[in-house]
């Protein structure tokens, strides 16, 4: 068996050296990094900035909470208005369309429910 594998390793070595390299890896182009959103995190601030300045004619609102699920784009948020400090009204919110600012998702409907009229910013 001893003599069997000096007889074949010559024949190996000769083989190993015809062999040519592998080609190098070809360069390929990363994925771009996702573009930063600047929009911002959905609370009370934001909203009642959002419900004063698309609903004129409302009560401002005294209390907000919004609530957004991992990996959805739009949220819900529960908010109280004038003196009443508990949060019986909701409404949605979604991002505009460059992702910048936060919108009412049905502002015609929200402002009516509350005795105002929907602006157009």
């Amino acid at each position: 068996m001893k003599k069997l594998a000096l007889a074949l390793l010559p024949a190996f070595a000769l083989a190993a050296c015809g062999e040519e390299p592998a080609p190098a890896p070809e360069q390929t182009e990363s994925a771009a990094p996702a573009p930063e959103s600047t929009l911002p995190a959905p609370d009370q601030a934001v909203f009642t900035e959002l419900f004063a300045s698309s609903c004129e004619g409302a009560e401002p609102v005294n209390t907000a909470v919004c609530r957004r699920a991992m990996g959805a784009d739009e949220a819900q948020c529960e908010f109280g208005l004038g003196e009443d400090e508990y949060m019986r009204h909701k409404a949605n919110i979604t991002p505009n369309d460059d992702m910048t600012a936060w919108v009412l998702s049905d502002p015609e409907s929200i402002c009516a429910e509350h005795g105002a009229h929907h602006v157009d910013s």
